[in-house]
């Protein structure tokens, strides 16, 4: 037995009576809401989105709970939305939680604030839209826990402003990327998996996501949750999202740099000379996969080692995909109160 399934064993033998007592109450809630009013009643749990000017940004943005508690922030990834936290957001709050939900530049109500601004999605730049997010709402520290894009965002700010980051929650571990090591060929069947990125490299590719952006996205969400029966109604609450205007070029731009086809902003270059060095990554960490991930992700034992503080791995498993927080909105919750626990403890 290694050290991280003895760290995630003895943190499963204490954290189920605390999780129980704290979350049971909220569960109920959210159970007879469905019984009353059936699945509209999801619909509502996350509140009003709220607009704030943050860097270059507006930003479409839920903020639930108490202003003064410690605060959570939860990034979505691509091709996906705030609702996948539609489930998680009551249970911290329930659990004392601020939680703060943005949308990503290029999704939902989130707008750039000038016509003139590039439509960049380099994965500095959506690190630095987190930081002027918590600038904006006055938040000095925050968890910051997220998924595929927003798991990338959440270890990036973690890695370079560890000072605003008190916990990181990241499904599939450390996704921080270098350009060059993206130059490197894969094996053919590991490049398979990569099928979008190639194919949005093209114009072609460009013009098919332009025209198909719901069928494509759907397709993404079936082979990244191949256990995951979601329904229409639930696709339908984040398909929309993707009409935001900056979306189709805000998606190809992301794919296309990472392969060295697009250039990023020259504002960012230090920004990524760090990144590109893989630097580790300090402050209290959870990873999390889901048993059933379908996306392409890294093996857990490839990246345990870029965190160099209080850390724990966990599978969740039951058919468990690419949308964790969706499809297991306990698990992640849980994750994320086990960090602020180990924060309170001043273990670390």
């Amino acid at each position: 037995m290694n050290a991280l399934e003895i760290d995630r064993r003895r943190f499963v033998g204490t954290a189920l009576i605390t999780v129980a007592a704290a979350w049971l109450p909220a569960l109920d809630v959210i159970d007879r809401r469905r019984a009353r009013r059936g699945e509209s009643a999801m619909r509502r749990l996350l509140g009003p989105v709220k607009q704030i000017d943050a860097g270059v940004l507006n930003v479409g943005y839920v903020d639930v709970g108490p202003a003064t508690a410690p605060a959570v922030i939860l990034l979505h990834g691509w091709p996906y939305d705030i609702h996948s936290f539609e489930e998680v957001v009551p249970l911290l709050t329930a659990a004392g939680h601020r939680v703060i939900v943005p949308y990503l530049r290029g999704f939902g109500t989130t707008r750039f604030a000038s016509g003139s601004s590039p439509r960049n999605a380099q994965q500095a730049a959506l690190a630095v839209d987190t930081i002027a997010l918590m600038d904006a709402l006055g938040i000095e520290r925050a968890i910051i826990a997220g998924f595929d894009w927003g798991a990338r965002t959440a270890a990036i700010v973690a890695a370079l402003w560890s000072d605003r980051c008190s916990g990181l929650i990241s499904v599939s571990g450390y996704l921080i990327g270098s350009r060059d090591v993206n130059k490197v060929p894969l094996r053919p069947e590991a490049e398979l998996e990569w099928w979008y990125q190639y194919y949005f490299a093209t114009e072609r590719g460009r013009a098919g996501y332009e025209k198909y952006r719901r069928e494509f996205a759907k397709l993404i969400w079936q082979l990244g949750s191949p256990k995951w029966a979601f329904d229409d109604a639930a696709f339908d609450r984040s398909a929309a999202s993707f009409d935001n205007p900056d979306h189709v070029g805000i998606v190809i731009h992301n794919y296309r740099w990472r392969l060295g086809l697009a250039k990023g902003e020259s504002r960012y270059d230090r920004l990524e000379r760090r990144l590109a060095a893989a630097p580790t990554i300090a402050v209290p960490t959870i990873t999390l996969e889901g048993d059933a991930n379908g996306a392409p992700h890294p093996d857990a034992r490839a990246y345990a080692a870029k965190f160099s503080g209080r850390y724990a791995h966990r599978v969740v498993t039951g058919g468990v995909g690419h949308n964790l927080p969706q499809e297991a909105p306990r698990a992640f919750a849980e994750a994320i109160e086990a960090v602020a626990r180990w924060r309170d403890d001043r273990c670390c």
